[in-house]
């Protein structure tokens, strides 16, 4: 009983001596309350000097009124007058920190700005540990001093290597220009440009020079805002933001879509209720393949108050219903500008809701083995400042970044914000904060004999993981683009019905491989109608088609270890689409090729080059075909259709092939 008398009176003299320090507008004398009074309503009618004087007075005539004194401090604050305001809540906060709990807080706030961390810290754990703390504050204050953390740790960035360029005069103007992207063969560059308070999409083509004048895309641009354009790697799909449609929106903007079909721009549809809800959806981010959108969206339920989305499209072109990205890359606070890289594992996006420098900070994540997204890297100084970032976008390569930014960039007025000039500038990416490289595959299907275009499957296979990378089908026009991130060794397959199919192999394992890019003109050749079970279709009144020639078919995705003739794993992918090409047309009869480059002895690689072709016929056979059906045969090295003189060309002549025969 003694210990909690004495704890009781321990108590009552500690808060005593708090009351006996100050004076509040409880007891003030009344002298102190006039000018009280006085001061906040001359404060309400934005008298703000006549304020400080009056309440001044209040507490000349009461030195310690703590409400005069609060008072004060936030007309100031709220002047800018940050040092004064901050010098008289650290006399109010003397006197006793709990009168006001917020104060803490709101000290917190302003040693932050000021770059104080160590002193942020501290107010924001007295307010966190303070009775009676707010919810809503202890969330915020536990962020800042995370933020308090990173910045700490990050105020050694090298700023000396940061070298915004202006990406050109033609795109960066005196309206405002954001949002870049850029097309996969880098030589159109897209951006929203705000004129006379309308957005619209722009385009600008590369030259010698540069970048060209900037144009409108007239086919998708209208009397109202479009912006925040996301065009896909093969340049036939754009996703893009609208607002406020009268005739097509569901809510205040929507994500709207065309394609690039025989020339020229679809109209333009509404992407429908499976990705546009009752809220706000922006800021697009179309996969490689255009076959996954990622976007930020508002709607209810969110974590944060805007979260990232994502949406898969299906074989017939339908949209999965949008549903946040699983993983870290949410949080309580706002997740927007999301940018998918062609390497389809790394997400840049910007963040206020993760531990930064301020502001919206721009931070990667990369795509985790079992499909959700890791924990966001923030990419810091001298990329993220204090002050708020704006969208990125990253380069096929790599190497180079895209963004947008509110602030005077260039040598001459560094950092200065002007609200009104809104640019878009470049940087060469830090090598840890770089995708994986990506290289393309561009190419055109046509008729071997004629010439004429195909439409056609185009199927490529990660040999790696033995699963499938990419599948599509060629334009009217034949052609196809896909992404190829480095690190890999693919497989391509084009066919079509009435066709022998082409194959080729992509090797990219080897650093460096992803500069170069694959362009291609790809030759299919007709099945002999004879034979076929399905013929290529001919025009009306064409000349009936001349029989092919027992061409070889060089199966470039056939594997076999060095000196071996068993099959490697990897070359499942392409026994299986022969064995399916002779199911299809039963009346098919094929010789089997094995050929090998000139080193060794000329025996052993005749011997080699035999045993391979018939590792390929057994594959077959074991699978059901006929043998009455097949064929193998062994040509060592004799049939070269490379050089031996290099590596490369040594490889070429390593090869398996078939030939269509008759029997």
């Amino acid at each position: 009983m003694r210990i909690l008398f004495l704890l009781a009176l321990f108590l009552f003299s500690f808060i005593s001596s708090f009351a006996q320090s100050y004076k509040t507008k409880d007891n003030a004398n009344k002298k102190a309350m006039k000018f009280y009074l006085k001061g906040k309503e001359l404060s309400r009618s934005n008298q703000d000097d006549k304020a400080l004087a009056s309440l001044e007075k209040a507490m000349a005539a009461e030195p310690r009124f703590i409400d005069a004194m609060i008072e004060w401090a936030g007309i100031k604050y709220n002047a800018r007058d940050v040092d004064a305001a901050e010098k008289k809540l650290e006399e109010v906060i003397a006197l006793d920190p709990y009168y006001n709990t917020k104060l803490l807080y709101t000290l917190g706030v302003i040693k932050k700005k000021k770059d104080d961390c160590n002193g942020a810290k501290k107010y924001y754990q007295q307010y966190i540990d303070a009775p009676k703390a707010r919810t809503t504050l202890i969330e915020k204050s536990k962020k800042a001093i995370k933020d308090c953390d990173f910045a700490m740790n990050a105020s050694s960035a090298d700023f000396s290597a940061f070298d915004p360029q202006s990406i050109s005069d033609y795109i960066n103007t005196p309206d405002r220009e954001y949002f870049p992207s850029l097309s996969v063969d880098g030589e159109t560059f897209f951006f929203t440009r705000v004129v006379r308070n309308q957005e619209d999409i722009y385009y600008s083509r590369k030259t010698a020079d540069g970048w060209g004048p900037a144009m409108p895309l007239d086919e998708i641009n209208t009397d109202d805002n479009e912006a925040n354009q996301s065009i896909s790697a093969d340049g036939k799909v754009i996703v893009f933001t609208a607002c406020n449609r009268r005739d097509s929106g569901y809510g205040s903007c929507d994500l709207y879509l065309s394609e690039f079909k025989n020339g020229k721009w679809t109209p333009v549809r509404n992407m429908g209720r499976a990705i546009n809800s009752s809220a706000w959806e922006s800021q697009p981010s179309l996969s490689a393949d255009g076959n996954l959108l990622f976007f930020s969206s508002k709607r209810s339920g969110n974590m944060g108050k805007a979260d990232i989305y994502y949406s898969k499209r299906n074989a017939e072109g339908a949209w999965s219903l949008a549903r946040p990205i699983k993983g870290k890359v949410n949080s309580k606070g706002e997740e927007q500008t999301p940018f998918l890289h062609q390497d389809g594992q790394t997400l840049y996006f910007k963040s206020t809701g993760h531990p930064g420098l301020g502001g919206y900070d721009i931070f990667y994540s990369k795509l985790q083995s079992d499909g959700t997204w890791g924990e966001p890297v923030n990419l810091g100084a001298p990329i993220n400042s204090k002050s708020d970032e704006g969208s990125f976008y990253v380069s096929l390569d790599g190497q180079t970044a895209y963004f947008d930014s509110d602030k005077v960039l260039t040598k001459e007025g560094a950092g200065t914000i002007n609200k009104n000039l809104h640019d878009i500038y470049s940087i060469q990416l830090d090598e840890k904060l770089r995708p994986e490289p990506v290289t393309y595959v561009k190419a055109r299907v046509l008729d071997a004999e004629t010439k004429e275009p195909l439409v056609a499957q185009v199927d490529f296979m990660n040999l790696n993981i033995q699963k499938r990378h990419a599948f599509n089908t060629t334009d009217k026009a034949g052609e196809f683009l896909v992404c190829l991130p480095a690190g890999k060794s693919y497989a391509l397959n084009v066919s079509k019905t009435g066709y022998l199919f082409h194959s080729e192999n992509f090797q990219l394992e080897k650093k460096g491989t992803a500069e170069q890019v694959f362009e291609l003109e790809i030759l299919l050749n007709r099945i002999p109608p004879a034979i076929a079970s399905t013929p290529a279709p001919t025009k009306p009144n064409s000349q009936p088609t001349v029989a092919v020639a027992p061409t070889p078919i060089i199966l470039k995705n056939i594997f076999f270890n060095t000196g071996s003739a068993t099959l490697k794993s990897e070359s499942t992918g392409e026994l299986l689409k022969l064995l399916d090409l002779l199911r299809s047309n039963p009346k098919m009869n094929i010789q089997i090729n094995g050929h090998t480059d000139n080193v060794g002895a000329d025996a052993a690689n005749m011997t080699l080059s035999e045993n391979r072709a018939k590792s390929v016929y057994q594959f077959l056979v074991d699978r059901g075909i006929s043998d009455q059906r097949l064929r193998y045969k062994g040509y060592g090295e004799t049939q070269p259709i490379d050089s031996n003189d290099t590596p490369e060309g040594r490889q070429n002549n390593r090869r398996t092939e078939f030939i269509i025969i008759n029997k």
